[in-house]
């Protein structure tokens, strides 16, 4: 019993040292953002004092130097049609290896849980080469380029190649817990394969498409390297690229670094609050399965 609790005592004492580690740069960002810069030159070593002056001056600068309105419109237009494409798709093919036994279902989980395994800085050179080669139609603000490289129909598709691997692991093992006798239930009273996957499954597996779709939108909505790598233009790079024109070729100003981070990164925390509730008991009910 005495060793029971002195291990939740020390479990304890663990997260609650690495909580304030994790916690204490954070608190300082905070507090620079709402700090002018002469107050930060006057006392450099008062990075995390309280403010002796509150101003919204970064946040306003922060906007306009960064260009963040346009740079969001710019991710919305990814993030949105790829988190929806890759949980579109990997919930088939997980429906399909989870629900049915035929000959290649389990070569096909494991090969798109291997493209998991793939670094993608391996791939750079050919994906680069493959996207040169490929006219797509011109379309304002879409592809203006009238190559698959330099468009934004480019970056959608190799977000969905990269992060279905993920979804279909996590989805088909969910699935899996799911009763057969509902599928051979619906197969009795008529249902088709498109009716058992859209009417019986998917609203069972609600919990887990939601605790993936806030994963998908916070690792879709920070990507730079794709951005950097297949998109031409600075004016369709996302949100991430805006805290680059934050900073000068001699100077640069920590408070307004700040800010700009603040800013960018208040979508992602919008999404975990209003998903909080589905986010948890996704990942509950994973682990209780």
């Amino acid at each position: 019993m005495l060793t029971t609790k002195r291990n939740q005592y020390l479990a304890q004492g663990f997260l609650l040292v690495f909580s304030l580690l994790w916690v204490f740069p954070i608190v300082g960002m905070v507090l620079s953002a709402f700090r002018p810069y002469a107050e930060t030159s006057n006392n450099p070593r008062g990075f995390f004092s309280w403010p002796e002056t509150i101003t919204l001056d970064n946040f306003r600068n922060a906007l306009e130097q960064g260009e963040m309105v346009q740079h969001w419109i710019v991710t919305f237009a990814v993030v949105i049609p790829a988190m929806t494409l890759t949980l579109f798709l990997s919930s088939m093919v997980a429906f399909s290896v989870s629900r049915y036994s035929w000959r290649f279902n389990i070569a096909l989980l494991m090969l798109f849980t291997a493209g998991n395994l793939l670094p993608p800085q391996s791939i750079i050179q050919p994906l680069f080469q493959i996207y040169n080669r490929i006219p797509i139609p011109e379309i304002p603000f879409i592809s203006e380029s009238g190559q698959l490289r330099g468009s934004l129909i480019g970056l959608i598709l190799i977000h969905v190649a990269f992060q279905s691997g993920f979804c279909t692991f996590v989805l088909s093992n969910y699935m899996k817990t799911l009763p057969k006798e509902l599928n051979e239930a619906a197969m009795v009273d008529g249902a088709g394969v498109w009716r058992q996957y859209w009417q019986i499954v998917m609203p069972l597996t609600r919990p887990a498409l939601a605790a993936l779709a806030t994963l998908e939108f916070a690792w879709i909505y920070n990507d730079y390297f794709w951005a950097v790598v297949l998109v031409q233009q600075g004016d369709d790079l996302p949100i991430t690229s805006s805290l680059r024109n934050l900073s000068g070729e001699f100077f640069t100003d920590d408070n307004l670094i700040a800010a700009g981070s603040l800013i960018v990164v208040l979508p992602t925390v919008l999404i975990y609050l209003v998903l909080r509730r589905q986010f948890i008991s996704g990942l509950a009910v994973g682990a209780q399965k």
